[in-house]
């Protein structure tokens, strides 16, 4: 055990070395010189505290990681089971949780398209329909996961008390089933791109990449609100009031271009804008994920550092977690 963790150690503190090298060898000649150099440290500073942490909590960062891997087969198992199971007893089956997203889309092309007749896409020149559905997609999946990952205890109650069973699989469950319908609606939107005339190009393989973004970061969102959700029941409604706020705030059916400067940085910070303006670079504007390389680095320590206190949330809590349900 202590053998791999020095290997993996080592394998880290190299990525870590290679990005703080391509930081300070990064240069933008259309940034102010001082913003340029104040974002080299903060960056090389917050992936140097990453690695610090990462070194000291090394056995409670991969407990779970390890956990979920040694049940994958009884995850996967449960995960199609819990997607079946929500639409069992209809007529249509799960053909009611692929028409809902669809129907949303084309509700908001219409309001924004046909009936306000705005142009939210600034200076693009495809289609607003194109750019809604690119942009949605992601947040439909997180919406949807965070949504069923934090009721991921409270809807599996008999399997938390019991003694044998690992918990901590709960949560994955619950992100994999709202996976299901993201990977159709990906498809989707890919098919929509190809008849209105914008064809598979190179970076279309960066959508398992972004895909895989959302789902790590919502699944360690999951872990915190799901452990809390048990003691505090009117946190399912809080969040519920979040998403439906935060679809709107997130620069999902606006361009983030009609702020000021100061606001659209404020805006970044979303970490789901990163998922949402990366579907769109893949399927409309031809961009590498690394061309935003402070963006991504950001995206990836905010998530990192999410899922480690998802963990130890979930480890502090659920020795109670039978108790009180």
């Amino acid at each position: 055990m202590e053998k791999q963790k020095k290997k993996v150690v080592v394998i880290v503190c190299v990525i870590v070395a290679a990005c703080n090298a391509y930081i300070i060898l990064h240069t933008n000649s259309l940034a102010d010189p001082v913003q340029e150099i104040l974002k080299k440290v903060i960056s090389c500073c917050m992936l140097d505290a990453a690695l610090i942490g990462f070194i000291l909590g090394y056995e409670r960062i991969v407990t779970l990681p390890i956990e979920l891997y040694q049940n994958r087969e009884l995850i996967w198992k449960l995960a199609k089971n819990d997607f079946k199971s929500k639409y069992a007893g209809s007529y249509l089956g799960i053909f009611w949780a692929f028409v809902q997203p669809v129907v949303t889309v084309l509700v908001y092309w219409f309001v924004f398209s046909v009936g306000a007749r705005t142009d939210m896409t600034g200076e693009t020149t495809y289609p607003f329909v194109l750019w809604l559905i690119a942009g949605i997609t992601p947040w439909f999946f997180f919406s949807d996961a965070l949504g069923q990952g934090t009721s991921a205890l409270l809807s599996y109650q008999f399997l938390v008390k019991k003694v044998v069973f690992k918990i901590s699989i709960l949560p994955i469950i619950k992100v994999i089933s709202a996976l299901f319908i993201h990977l159709f609606l990906t498809l989707v939107a890919c098919i929509l791109l190809i008849i209105c005339g914008y064809y598979p190009t190179i970076y279309w393989i960066q959508l398992p990449y972004f895909t895989f973004c959302v789902f790590f970061l919502v699944l360690g969102m999951s872990y915190v609100t799901c452990s809390i959700v048990v003691f505090f029941r009117d946190l399912g409604q809080i969040i519920g009031i979040a998403l439906q706020v935060g679809v709107w705030i997130t620069p999902i059916m606006w361009h983030l271009e009609v702020l000021p400067r100061p606001l659209q940085i404020l805006f970044k910070l979303n970490p789901v804008f990163y998922a949402v303006d990366g579907y769109r670079m893949s399927l409309l504007d031809n961009m590498w994920f690394w061309e935003h390389f402070y963006s991504t680095a950001y995206f990836w320590i905010f998530s990192a550092a999410m899922f480690l206190f998802g963990a130890l949330v979930f480890k502090r809590l659920k020795i109670h977690f039978a108790d009180v349900l």
